[in-house]
């Protein structure tokens, strides 16, 4: 936690002093969340959760523990009503390099089944489970960011893709790397990256040969938004942007993300007609009082008390 520590010296000022003042008034965290074997949870600033993939000296491989925590987790914060934001990042030198292959053969290897039907059954609703783990984050209905430095390989670009913020550092760079394993990528990556990256031959290009992908052509093609200096400056523009997040209605953040998903599977009529009826409850919210209040009064957002959802 020390870069975190670090990145948060970085973002000093009267403004985010008085948010950390106000964190205090923060309640503990669920008990669940503090007692997770893969994963590390800590609350950075009021109303702002940070994920971290605990596993550094297995550069982050996602074991067996961490694909159920992964939707114990996500589950829990989508209904923790002092959480606005979170950011997922990852401990030690790098993100996440991708599936631990070892826990995962043992799990294959484990599935019961009498015959290849039964067996075939029992692999599709293990993959389903994986599946699960990343479609958790991306149906909680607070904004996820991930902030990625180092490596990013196989399973850890099927979890990006399923965040609503990508940010990374210079020295970061991804690999859909299953097709060098022989297999294709069935938690998530295939099915969101092309409509995260406007070029579905680039999508093509790096699902098919497994090569790199360096932090300057992943912000050109637009996987991610920023580029960072190193992982220090990384969560610290992530924490910035978690914050600035946190200070916005609830009701507009969460109804924002619920609809910008909604949009993305569905046709624009569908969207439009899923947000006005989406809007004929939630504009009766009081924070559009308090917020065009704030602007007139010119004060910032993060001084307006909105109630929790």
């Amino acid at each position: 936690m020390s870069l975190l520590g670090a990145g948060l010296r970085a973002l000093r000022g009267a403004r985010l002093g008085a948010v950390r003042a106000m964190s205090s008034l923060e309640p503990a965290l669920d008990p669940a969340l503090a007692s997770l074997a893969s994963l590390q949870v800590t609350r950075p600033r009021e109303h702002v959760l940070h994920v971290e993939l605990n596993r550094p000296h297995k550069r982050n491989a996602m074991d067996s523990a961490f694909w159920r925590e992964m939707v114990l987790c996500f589950g829990a914060i989508a209904q923790d009503s002092s959480c606005r934001a979170v950011i997922i990042s990852g401990a030690g030198a790098v993100f996440s390099s991708g599936i631990d292959l070892a826990s995962l053969g043992a799990e294959v290897m484990a599935l019961p089944g009498d015959d290849a039907a039964r067996r075939s059954w029992n692999l599709r609703r293990k993959i389903r489970d994986f599946q699960e783990s990343f479609t958790a984050m991306e149906k909680c209905p607070k904004p996820v960011i991930a902030a990625i430095h180092g490596a990013c390989v196989g399973a850890g670009v099927d979890l990006i893709s399923a965040c609503d913020i990508r940010f990374c550092s210079q020295d970061a760079w991804f690999q859909v790397k299953e097709v060098d394993i022989g297999l294709a990528a069935d938690v998530g990556t295939l099915q969101r990256l092309p409509k995260i990256v406007g070029s579905q031959s680039l999508v093509n290009e790096l699902a098919l040969t497994a090569r790199r992908m360096m932090a300057p052509e992943a912000h050109s093609c637009g996987l991610v938004s920023r580029v960072f200096a190193d992982k220090a400056a990384l969560l610290a523009g992530a924490l910035e942007v978690a914050v600035a997040i946190a200070a916005r209605s609830p009701v507009a953040v969460q109804g924002t993300k619920v609809n910008l998903l909604f949009s993305r599977d569905h046709s624009v009529p569908e969207g439009l007609r899923y947000m006005a009826t989406w809007n004929m409850a939630m504009l009766q919210t009081d924070d559009i009082a308090k917020s065009v209040q704030a602007t007139l009064d010119k004060k910032g957002l993060e001084d307006v008390p909105f109630a929790k959802l």
